[in-house]
């Protein structure tokens, strides 16, 4: 076997270890949501100010600290999109939205029609809510409560809002399991495995987007897959469409 040989043998030899290498870190970064420990990692990561993916109540989400400035700009980052283009956050319950945002005008009982599921509601944010990065074009902000268990315990154990965007690339389709956006793992810190979320096309649909900010008026922002039930709420508390 002549030297040339054994040298382009040794490279390819090579360049298989280090996609073998490169293969088991992103696995190590993959957990089981189901797992006990499942909480406590994604609590880590989010401390250190990385970006996590997660199972929601919709579609696969990507979550960090809403008020860490350079979380939510690794944030915009990995997923590519215009810093212009809002973000929403995730809280635990409504009295964490009503500290995150300014809802005093919004009675109890609609937002515990609304919430929690498959619905953002926005509104302006608190002096509580004060990370420059976030949001810097509007003094709104969406808010959800996600009906899904892992989602809404991590919002509870970290005790801070979670901003919360789509696990696609921008102007990619959401993703209804961890496969569909590996192309990013390696960005991020932890990814959080609940299974497939869906099989239809329907299923990738995002949340609806309703603007509370106005007394008694409404303002649909994004359809989403909860249209139907949001308008029937805002009619039977009389709350009008903002024309």
């Amino acid at each position: 076997m002549t030297f040339i040989k054994l040298l382009r043998i040794n490279k390819i030899s090579k360049s298989l270890r280090q996609l073998h290498n490169i293969a088991g870190k992103m696995v190590d970064k993959i957990y089981q949501t189901n797992i006990p420990t499942a909480l406590d990692s994604a609590k880590y990561y989010l401390d250190k100010g990385d970006v996590i993916a997660l199972p929601t109540d919709t579609v696969y989400g990507l979550a960090c600290s809403a008020n860490n400035e350079k979380a939510i700009q690794k944030l915009y980052a990995i997923k590519g999109r215009d810093f212009r283009k809002p973000v929403a956050i995730c809280v635990r319950d409504i009295d964490s939205l009503r500290n995150w945002g300014k809802a005093e005008h919004i009675d109890d009982m609609l937002l515990e029609q609304l919430l929690p599921g498959p619905i953002t509601i926005v509104i302006e944010r608190s002096a509580n809510l004060n990370n420059r990065f976030l949001n810097p074009s509007t003094s709104k902000i969406g808010i959800r409560i996600p009906d899904f268990d892992f989602i809404k315990n991590l919002c509870e154990k970290f005790d801070q809002p979670l901003a919360l965007t789509s696990a696609n690339k921008s102007a990619e389709q959401s993703s209804l399991n961890i496969h569909e956006f590996e192309c990013l793992w390696s960005q991020l810190g932890g990814v959080f495995d609940g299974g497939q979320l869906g099989v239809t096309e329907e299923c990738r649909s995002a949340s609806t987007v309703i603007d509370l900010s106005i007394p008694g008026r409404y303002k649909v922002v994004r359809e989403g897959v909860a249209l139907k039930k949001t308008l029937s709420i805002m009619d039977n508390f009389n709350i009008k469409p903002l024309l």
